[in-house]
């Protein structure tokens, strides 16, 4: 089990592993050819970054921005210039999935729980949270900085928070080092190649329903993998298995998708945009990636 403290572990004469937890993910740094020093400054570097994004975009603490801005409601409330390109990449995403991704959905968290029970949200249930969903109900002042979030509606950061935090530490990396690495947070990764011997980072894809068990591998020189699928979080009942992609326009489940979807593209952040919007088409995810332009895609039915 990851420990929550930071861990830095020399493994050998060529790689140097450094693991904590966060964001509710077991979170690894591999560090290729690299001195034990100059190794614990980036363990420290990184893992502060970790903490400080988990820390600001939280939903469950009380002295988060999030936390500040759900008790500021109904009013013009300032954002700093992080978080302003954060709202800016939500609203892209907004319109890129006519309406499907969106940041006020997490108020549908309050009645669908995937532990693997059968607790469905009723119908009425879901109607009521329906009228505090829409990006389109916030105003955002893109110039100003300035967001107005009208009362009962809250955001969530959860969609891109932790390839946010991946590509983030990736950069802080790259500032201090010029050796290969991998950042692997819950399976969200990115990577520098190759390594001193040549060779590429070995990436296992994970089968859904046998934790650590790789379905097939992958060998991964420079840029960045994400998943988005339902191996950890789902309902079943009478047969019929609930994903935990939500749909903010209906407040159910998304239907028939893919058990898994891995994209592969320059940054985390791409990566899980592609991945998560491909999840929120359904059945029509395989004809969505097939139409992009940019990444390559490994999909589990």
């Amino acid at each position: 089990m990851m420990s929550h403290r930071l861990e830095l572990i020399q493994e050998n004469d060529e790689l140097h592993q450094i693991r904590f937890t966060a964001m509710a993910s077991p979170c690894q740094v591999l560090l290729d050819h690299i001195d034990w020093m100059s190794a614990a400054h980036i363990a420290q570097a990184v893992y502060a970054e970790c903490l400080r994004i988990e820390h600001k975009y939280s939903r469950y603490r009380d002295d988060s921005f999030l936390a500040s801005l759900h008790r500021n409601t109904d009013c013009w409330f300032d954002v700093d210039d992080e978080t302003a390109k954060l709202f800016d990449f939500a609203e892209i995403l907004y319109q890129l999935s006519d309406k499907k991704f969106d940041i006020t959905s997490g108020v549908l968290g309050k009645i669908w729980r995937f532990d693997g029970s059968e607790q469905v949200p009723s119908l009425d249930q879901i109607n009521q949270l329906l009228p505090h969903i829409g990006w389109d109900k916030v105003k955002w002042n893109q110039s100003q900085k300035k967001i107005y979030l009208p009362q009962e509606m809250s955001l969530d950061f959860g969609g891109i928070g932790k390839e946010y935090a991946v590509d983030r530490c990736a950069e802080i990396i790259e500032q201090l080092s010029q050796q290969a690495y991998l950042v692997n947070f819950g399976g969200d990764l990115r990577a520098r190649g190759p390594r001193k011997s040549g060779l590429a980072w070995r990436i296992g894809l994970e089968t859904p329903e046998q934790n650590n068990q790789a379905q097939a591998y992958f060998d991964l020189n420079t840029g960045a993998m994400a998943t988005s699928g339902d191996s950890k979080r789902y309902l079943f009942k009478d047969g019929v298995r609930y994903s935990h992609i939500l749909n903010p326009l209906t407040g159910a489940s998304v239907k028939d998708a893919p058990r898994s979807i891995t994209v592969y593209a320059q940054t985390c952040i791409q990566a899980g945009m592609l991945a998560t919007l491909a999840m929120l088409e359904g059945a029509g995810a395989k004809q969505f990636l097939a139409e992009q332009s940019e990444g390559q895609a490994w999909i589990i039915d």
